[in-house]
């Protein structure tokens, strides 16, 4: 039991301490468990194969799906809408917004969906995500106790309940309790816990696609180039096909984009090609998105009797109809060891080998039109395409510089397309079957993320790069720490003595004495597992005492999801560790007076509606 107690303590120094991250130090402690024998091996890798595991993971691939598709940026925008230009609001709204949805779904889950969203509403107000992601997360955390099934200890309390023949809990009286608590964190962060956010600087600020579309709008001198056309009745281009023309050569005109509007054309037809190739047909109705200078388009559109449409301004144009969540653009800027410097090519044709358009040069930071030109190092493109081919590009000439992240820009559209739809579905999907409790968590995740992946609302490669691996490994290699807890006796042992203790004490002492070693073993192992250890114990003795179990139970549950004062308390303080930029002793500043707001709140209010 000393060995089980020095692992724990060490443990919780190298947390402190800051100096690893934070799933080496998790996977330190689980080695130790078992090379000191505390464990076996199975136990020892149980948290790998853990359902809580396997679901966050799932979750960060939903939340990655509603940010790729659109859901994520829109979301953004009316969260800065309704704060304006105030940091409070968007505090209290984010705060809020993660509270209510934890109610019906899983803490983690509200979290994964709406940590991207809080990453870029908060760059795009004025401040760092490190004085929004910690509150929702504990807003996450509190708002788990507003339903029977809105947090595990909940559930686990419950079942408890019933098992030693009292009567359980409805489904929402957890909400007795938990809406005031909520409240309480909204006017905490408010008026306290903002002041105590560290002002953490991150590497995941989100593009700028206004500023980015206008820079190159001033670089590449593009204001004029660009035209929507309409194919109508009349028109030879009508059931021709895109390379029997070679406008490029033939009229310096290049063809960007089409979308079909003809209602006939549109069954079994996506409304849009975004790179129309030679086998493109043309139909009546399309409206063609085209480059080229003034001249040329006018020559083109009396030749084939096209209609011009009028264009919105150049950044929005490239804005709502050239980028989308598939679709963005880059510059490309070569470099002098580049294998394309002294080549003589033909730029846009060159380009289109990879997939990718050519939407303006520039050399010496002046634009040039030159259709085939000899590359010198520091000639710039800009390009659009699927980031995937602008990154095949890049990794088929190695020396070529990609500035800024056309996937990153996609992020920011809030374009809604039917894949946004299939990601909203996923989502809503999930909650139902979590509600009901069709299958089991981790099942219900897995089956939404999967619908995300099948119908490619998030290519494979992205879904991967979207899970917080450490957040994952950490949170795996920290739960053997709750059964080694159990298995060696030494958490039985410290809730035995405290609790006998004060049980000859007023039932309000034993009430926070319950709360605190609750809260206390919450902040080291899982949520889950502190309520499974509690729970029994808390009956036993509330039956000894002659005492109604209901109101230590409710405290249970509400201590259970108290873990403020560690990143491995809960997996929501974990996912947002990396995100916010946090030190262990970030939680310590802000969770600690948050705390004791509950424990005041929990003694004044659990015996007056639960009376003992």
């Amino acid at each position: 039991m000393s060995l089980m107690l020095a692992i724990l303590i060490v443990t919780i120094v190298l947390f402190i301490w800051g100096k690893f991250t934070p799933d080496i130090i998790a996977l330190i402690s689980m080695l130790s468990l078992f090379l000191f024998g505390i464990l076996d091996l199975q136990e020892t890798l149980s948290g790998f194969s853990n359902p809580t595991v396997i679901m966050i993971a799932a979750l960060f691939i939903i939340g990655e799906g509603l940010s790729q598709t659109g859901w994520t940026a829109l979301a953004g925008q009316k969260f800065i809408k309704m704060a304006g230009k105030s940091i409070t609001k968007l505090l209290l709204i984010t705060t809020l917004g993660s509270g209510l949805l934890s109610g019906v779904v899983s803490n983690t889950g509200t979290v994964a969906t709406l940590m991207p969203v809080t990453i870029s509403s908060a760059w795009s107000i004025g401040t760092l995500p490190s004085k929004l992601l910690m509150p929702v997360a504990f807003g996450s955390n509190t708002g788990g106790l507003l339903t029977l099934t809105g947090t595990p200890p909940n559930i686990i309390v419950n079942n408890t309940m019933i098992e030693s023949g009292l009567e359980g809990f409805s489904f929402f009286e957890f909400g007795l309790i938990g809406l005031p608590l909520l409240l309480i964190t909204l006017f905490y962060f408010k008026f306290v816990g903002y002041r105590l956010l560290p002002n953490n600087k991150t590497n995941n600020k989100p593009v700028d696609i206004s500023t980015t579309l206008h820079k190159w709008i001033e670089a590449y001198k593009v204001e004029g180039d660009y035209y929507r056309l309409r194919v109508r009745s009349v028109s030879p281009l009508l059931g021709t096909h895109l390379g029997e023309w070679n406008f490029e050569d033939n009229y310096h005109v290049s063809i960007l984009r089409i979308k079909r509007r003809h209602p006939n054309v549109l069954k079994g037809h996506e409304p849009y090609i975004e790179f129309p190739s030679n086998e493109t047909e043309f139909k009546y109705h399309d409206i063609i998105t085209v480059k080229g200078t003034t001249e040329a388009i006018n020559a083109l559109m009396i030749k084939f009797r096209l209609g011009l449409l009028p264009l919105e301004p150049i950044a929005d144009e490239l804005r709502n109809n050239l980028i989308n969540q598939e679709v963005g653009m880059t510059e490309i800027i070569v470099t002098p060891n580049s294998t394309l410097v002294g080549r003589k090519l033909r730029i846009g044709r060159y380009f289109k080998r990879f997939g990718v358009q050519l939407m303006a040069a520039s050399r010496n930071n002046k634009p040039f039109t030159d259709r085939e030109i000899e590359v010198k190092a520091g000639d710039a493109f800009l390009v659009r395409g699927i980031w995937s081919d602008i990154e095949q590009l890049k990794s088929y000439h190695e020396n070529l510089v990609i500035i800024g992240s056309p996937e990153g820009m996609a992020k920011t559209v809030t374009n809604i397309t039917y894949k946004s739809y299939i990601a909203l579905f996923s989502l809503l999907l999930m909650i139902g079957l979590l509600v009901f409790k069709i299958v089991p968590g981790a099942i219900a995740a897995l089956i939404s993320a999967g619908i995300i992946l099948i119908t490619g609302c998030v290519p494979l490669p992205k879904a991967y790069k979207g899970i917080s691996w450490i957040s994952v490994v950490m949170i795996a290699a920290m739960i053997p720490m709750g059964l080694a807890l159990q298995k060696t006796g030494t958490a039985k042992l410290i809730a035995d003595g405290l609790v006998t203790t004060l049980g000859s004490l007023h039932p309000i002492v034993l009430l926070g004495g319950v709360f605190l070693l609750t809260t206390t073993f919450s902040q080291v192992i899982n949520n889950s597992a502190t309520a499974v250890l509690m729970a029994p114990i808390v009956i036993i003795t509330a039956n000894t005492l002659n005492l109604s179990a209901a109101p230590f139970m409710i405290a249970v549950a509400i201590s259970a999801s108290t873990a403020f004062l560690t990143p491995v308390g809960t997996t929501t303080n974990a996912m947002v560790m990396t995100a916010g930029g946090y030190k262990f002793i970030d939680y310590v500043k802000v969770g600690a007076p948050l705390l004791l707001l509950f424990l005041i709140t929990t003694l004044t209010l659990v015996p007056l509606i639960w009376p003992f």
